[in-house]
Order: structure tokens, then sequence, then C-alpha cells
């Protein structure tokens, strides 16, 4: 799951580099608008990964007495 992710942040910060490069050639209103879709999709994906470990801690919990 892991190396999942990390190829998924590799992958991202890859197209990050293109884009700043293109960011150079288009219209600002253009690079207002690609900015802030990826503003909204780092949110998204950080209100995930909080929602999620938030459900990972509550399953360790609930155990029933295990080692401690």
């Amino acid at each position: 799951m892991e190396g999942r992710l990390m190829l998924f942040l590799v992958g991202a910060l890859l197209v990050l580099g293109v884009v700043l490069g293109a960011v150079a050639h288009v219209p600002a209103p253009v690079s207002l608008v690609a900015g802030l879709a990826i503003a909204l999709w780092l949110a998204l994906f950080a209100t995930r990964e909080r929602f999620a470990a938030h459900r990972r801690a509550g399953r360790l919990d609930h155990g029933h007495g295990g080692a401690r």
C-alpha cells in the first residue's frame, strides 16, 4: 500500500513539473483555473487521507484485550 502511495506522489510531482513548464506558455486565466483545480484536488486528497487515518486508528482502539 505504501509503495503505491509513493508511486502516486512521484507521478503527481512529475505532472506538476509538466504543468509548471506549460504555465509559461498559456494565458494567465488558464493558469489560474488550473491552479485552482490542483488546489481543490489536493484539498480533497488531504481530507480523504485524514478520514482514512481516523478510521484506521478507530479500528485499532476497538480490540478485545490484545497485546499492548
